[in-house]
């Protein structure tokens, strides 16, 4: 699996970095300087590093390299 490459990213982080990708779409000017300003601490490098690694997992989860979770229910 990807590596976020070279800085740790806290539960947190990665939560404000899903939401600011969310908001800021492929289209928006500035993308990565603003996706940076709304996880805080992290340079526009690390950012899109962060995302490339994300984007590199999902294409082997897709693939199906990694078995899907059964997640039980407690009913």
């Amino acid at each position: 699996m990807a590596s976020s490459s070279f800085s740790s990213w806290t539960p947190n982080q990665n939560k404000l970095f899903e939401r600011a990708l969310a908001l800021y779409d492929k289209d928006t000017p500035d993308r990565w300087q603003n996706v940076a300003e709304a996880v805080g601490g992290k340079s526009v490098d690390e950012v899109k590093r962060h995302y490339e690694a994300l984007i590199e997992d999902l294409k082997h989860i897709e693939l199906g390299h990694f078995p899907i979770p059964n997640y039980r229910s407690n009913n």
